[in-house]
């Protein structure tokens, strides 16, 4: 069981001991610490919250202990009940609310469950407002409000809806050139909230839905990380169904993943390069992902004439450098879309929307679009955490044998070979290090990682 605490928020599995792992206790304290941020923050004795979950089981219950803290402290709270990570988003900006949180573990299995927060932006807090929050919720420097100056609650079930619109109206979207195609696609949205908004923008836009695991019941009947060795109950019904292509989400809908009509994944590094192929085509300009995205992005992106830029891994990194380099688009190459005409927040829905929309105009197949681009392969592999690990060291004496390389260690250490990268870091949400390559062949991104691990293991002493 774990507990993990970052400024990016709170993360846990259900059960177990206080401190140890997000039980009540823990949930209460880190609102609560979130509130008073936001109380000092606003210098508003009753700011706005919006709340909302994706469909894992515990989520009814940490929602109930999260807007109780709130409106402990005097702190309004909008209830979006069921909704998607960009859902919140959205509505934060909608509703000018002070702030919002999302209770998700996103691709993290049904006994994990987190609260994700968001400033005034319906984006997620930098490091140093994390930091504040993390040292509230350390010395319990909480001050609850009286009994006349307590917070209150408004439901609000409408959002999805209004996201959807909002999706539908972007100036790229062409709903009618999608109609016109009479797609037919297939939908596994891990039995959470992608069940309900994913079907809702599809059939907006003329598509014959076929719904997998679209039930919001939070049972998920697979790993929810949409990676393809999760992925053959989707890969075996697109080929059965003759759809013209499969799509999935992560329980709260910020990483999109599609598999092409032959029941072939199109790769969640690519997600984000036929989005951006599109967009760049239209309105050209420049873009951003992680140092541990594909360089497809980049190919692209020079393709458009446009400047490439690599982030730190992380949501809110990305959103910095885009802001930074007036991107236009810009992600994650786990399939996370971000694209600012609508707002700086990973949406599977605008993702979605716009690759029908290239895909309309293109009048191919999947399978010929993911040809028409630059083929890479990457290898994601993980390496357990084990107590007394210096980790730093490894990393170190990883960079050191490397020097003669081009070494990037703005976030963990990435090497870039002629043809090929590594990129290791430690990752904020769960006790691993990520390891990722990449490279011309699958063989040889999966031989880059596996002499990676020996390395590795040889600099620990293991």
């Amino acid at each position: 069981m774990t507990l993990i605490k970052s400024i990016s928020g709170i993360r846990g599995t259900i059960g177990g001991s206080v401190g140890e792992n997000l039980t009540p206790i823990d949930t209460v304290k880190f609102a609560s610490a979130y509130g008073s941020w936001l109380k000092t923050d606003t210098n508003s004795d009753h700011p706005t919250v919006v709340v909302g979950r994706d469909a894992r089981i515990s989520g009814s219950m940490v929602q109930q202990l999260v807007m109780n803290s709130l409106i402990g402290l005097g702190i309004n709270v909008i209830d979006l009940g069921l909704s998607t990570t960009p859902t919140v988003e959205v509505a934060v900006t909608l509703e000018k609310a002070d702030g919002g949180i999302i209770l998700t573990a996103s691709h993290n299995p049904k006994q994990w469950n987190a609260l994700k927060l968001l400033n005034n932006k319906g984006e997620f807090l930098n490091a140093e407002n994390g930091k504040k929050i993390l040292e509230i919720a350390e010395n319990d420097a909480y001050t609850f409000a009286e009994v006349d100056d307590l917070g209150s609650i408004t439901i609000n079930d409408t959002y999805i809806d209004k996201h959807v619109d909002e999706v539908l109206n972007l100036s790229l979207v062409d709903v009618d050139v999608v109609k016109n195609a009479g797609f037919k696609v297939v939908v596994d949205a891990v039995n959470s909230t992608g069940g309900i908004a994913i079907p809702k923008l599809l059939k907006k836009m003329g598509v014959d839905v076929v719904e997998l695991y679209c039930d919001p019941t939070g049972h998920f009947p697979h790993n929810p990380e949409p990676l393809k060795e999760h992925l053959t109950d989707l890969s075996e019904l697109v080929v059965k169904e003759k759809a013209d292509f499969g799509l999935t989400v992560d329980p709260d809908v910020d990483r999109l993943a599609f598999m092409s009509e032959d029941g072939e994944m199109f790769g969640e590094e690519y997600t984000l390069v036929a989005c951006a192929d599109f967009v760049l085509g239209k309105t050209p300009g420049n873009t951003v992902s992680n140092l541990s995205s594909s360089r497809a992005l980049r190919d692209v992106t020079q393709k458009h004439n446009g400047v490439y830029e690599a982030s730190a891994v992380g949501e809110v990194n990305v959103v910095e450098k885009m802001k930074a380099n007036k991107a236009i688009i810009g992600g994650e190459g786990n399939g996370g879309i971000i694209y600012p005409e609508s707002h700086y927040g990973r949406d599977s829905l605008v993702g979605v929307a716009l690759f029908l929309t290239h895909l309309a105009e293109k009048k191919c197949k999947v399978s010929e679009l993911r040809n028409s681009y630059p083929s890479y392969f990457m290898s994601k592999n993980k390496v357990q955490l084990t107590p007394g690990l210096d980790v730093d060291a490894i990393l170190e004496g990883f960079h050191e044998k490397n020097k003669t390389e081009e070494v990037s260690t703005v976030d963990g250490v990435k090497v870039d070979f002629s043809d090929c990268w590594v990129h290791l870091r430690k990752s904020n949400t769960e006790p691993i290090i990520r390891i990722y390559t990449e490279a011309l062949s699958q063989e040889k991104a999966d031989q880059l990682a596996a002499e990676t691990i020996t390395t590795l293991k040889n600099i620990a002493g293991i």
